[in-house]
C-alpha cells in the first residue's frame, strides 16, 4: 500500500474505505427515504414528549461504541485493506418506561471522533482484518474519510440519529431512524436487542448498510479495478444510564 501511495498520492488512501475480502452475503438495511428537512441538530434532551413517557436515560459515552466494518472490492482490490471504523464519542439520551411504541431516543456523533483500525479491534474482527495497517496508511485515510469527498466534516461536523417510531415483538426490538449525515437525510429500520434495569439501558445490533442509500457515494479509481463496496457493516453497542 505504502508503494503505491508513493506514485498516486493521497487519494489512494481513500482506499483505507476499502476491504482485504468481501464478508459473507448479508440481509441489506432498506434503502434510505429522503426526508422533509435537513440540517436540524438531533436534541440533546428529550422533548417534552418524551419526558412524559417516563423513564429518561443520558447516553454513557465510556461504554458506548459505534464500529463501522468497511470492505474493498475491484479487480485490483488485494492493493487495500478492510478497515475498522470506531468511536465512543457519542452524546443523547433515551426515554423508555417500558412501553416499546412510546420510547424515544435521539444521539449525536461527533465525525472527527472516529478512529480509523484500533488494532485491538482489528483483532477482535478476525482474518478479515488481519495484517497491520501503517500510521501512513491512517493518517491518510483520516484526511480523506474526513473531507469534503466523504463525510465532509468541516462543514458537517457531526452526524446524527433520531428515531422516528420504535417497535417491539418477541424479545426484540426494531426502530425505524431519522439519519443525518454530510448533509444527507434518510431514514431506516434498525434492529436491536435491548436489556433493561430501573438505572440502565444497553441496546446492541447490527446491520447491513449501503453507503449508496444514506446519500455518500463509494470511493472508486482507475475505473473500478479498485473500489470501495457500497455495502458496511455497521455494529453498535449504546448503553444509557438513568438521569438527563
Amino acid at each position: 500500500m505504502r508503494i503505491v501511495a508513493k506514485y498516486w498520492g493521497p487519494a489512494i488512501f481513500c482506499l483505507a474505505l476499502a476491504a482485504c475480502g468481501a464478508p459473507p452475503p448479508r440481509p441489506s438495511a432498506p434503502a434510505g427515504e429522503p426526508l422533509p428537512a435537513a440540517g436540524t441538530p438531533a436534541p440533546t434532551t428529550p422533548s417534552e414528549a418524551a419526558r412524559a413517557a417516563g423513564g429518561r436515560y443520558r447516553i454513557d459515552p465510556d461504554q458506548s461504541e459505534l464500529r463501522v466494518l468497511v470492505y474493498r472490492a475491484g479487480a485490483m482490490a488485494s492493493l487495500g485493506h478492510n478497515h475498522v471504523l470506531s468511536t465512543h464519542g457519542l452524546q443523547g439520551w433515551a426515554a423508555f418506561d417500558g412501553d416499546a411504541s412510546a420510547a424515544s431516543f435521539a444521539l449525536t456523533v461527533p465525525v472527527a471522533d472516529f478512529v480509523i483500525d484500533d488494532p485491538k479491534l482489528r483483532m477482535e474482527e478476525g482474518a478479515d482484518f488481519a495484517g497491520e495497517v501503517t500510521d501512513e496508511a491512517r493518517s491518510g485515510t483520516a484526511q480523506n474519510m474526513f473531507g469534503p469527498a466523504v463525510l465532509n466534516a468541516a462543514d458537517f461536523p457531526s452526524l446524527t440519529i433520531r428515531s422516528v417510531a420504535v417497535t417491539a415483538s418477541s424479545g426484540s426490538f426494531e426502530a425505524r431512524v431519522a439519519l443525518e449525515v454530510a448533509g444527507h437525510a434518510s431514514t431506516l429500520v434498525v434492529p436491536f436487542m435491548l436489556e433493561t434495569s430501573p438505572l440502565r439501558l444497553v441496546a446492541q445490533g447490527e446491520l447491513a448498510l449501503r453507503q449508496s442509500s444514506i446519500g455518500l457515494t463509494p470511493f472508486s479509481v482507475f475505473l473500478g479495478a479498485l473500489k470501495v463496496q457500497d455495502e458496511l457493516r455497521v455494529k453498535f453497542k449504546f448503553v444509557a444510564v438513568r438521569g438527563v
